[in-house]
């Protein structure tokens, strides 16, 4: 992880604690917090990160910044909120099905070019370890580390999604002209509700 501090379990509470508070802000008063003072230092760190909102253990919203562009602080702000309101596959949450959410941060390291031929990819892929970008002209589409585990995938599997959520063929990784980035996340999660 070049250059990019580890974050702390307690650090990891504070970014679910801001994103929390950032979305039910938002759907309560419709306004967007400042991020408080006396946030960690690594809070003031430009991280790519994404927010994943879980409902009874599926989907309800995901949306990030794959590449850090942003303090870590604004950037969770925005993906929350974002993830709630924003994502397109979703409608947006309501105020009373918030409090059956559970928030997922995923802190972001910086996305690495694969530089290897496309029949090489696959060894390069680590499930469990690596999230994937996958870049083709103007189609790009990015999947978390935790969902190829999730699935069960392999490499290949992983490759042939993540083209696919892209909007590209699913062998479009065999192309030389697709660009396939790694990079790691550091994953931290709400206890889920019983």
């Amino acid at each position: 992880m070049a250059n990019m501090s580890v974050l702390r379990e307690e650090e990891g509470r504070e970014g679910l604690k801001l994103a929390r508070e950032a979305i039910g802000r938002y759907l309560g008063e419709g306004i967007k917090i400042k991020p408080k003072e006396g946030l960690p230092a690594s809070f003031d760190e430009k991280r790519g990160v994404f927010v994943t909102l879980n409902k009874h253990g599926n989907l309800r919203g995901c949306i990030g910044y794959p590449y850090p562009i942003f303090k870590l602080k604004e950037a969770i702000i925005d993906a929350a909120i974002s993830a709630a309101v924003n994502d397109p596959r979703f409608p947006a949450v309501t105020e009373e099905e918030f409090t059956y959410l559970t928030i997922e941060l995923t802190v972001l390291t910086l996305p690495q070019v694969l530089n290897v031929t496309p029949q090489e990819l696959p060894e390069h892929v680590e499930i469990g370890k690596h999230g994937l970008i996958v870049k083709k002209g103007v189609y790009q589409g990015l999947l978390l580390p935790q969902v190829a585990s999730d699935y069960n995938w392999s490499p290949e599997e992983f490759l042939c999604e993540s083209c696919w959520k892209a909007g590209l063929p699913q062998d479009a990784w065999l192309d030389d002209d697709t660009e396939v980035s790694v990079f790691e996340g550091q994953i931290f999660k709400e206890e889920e509700e019983e």
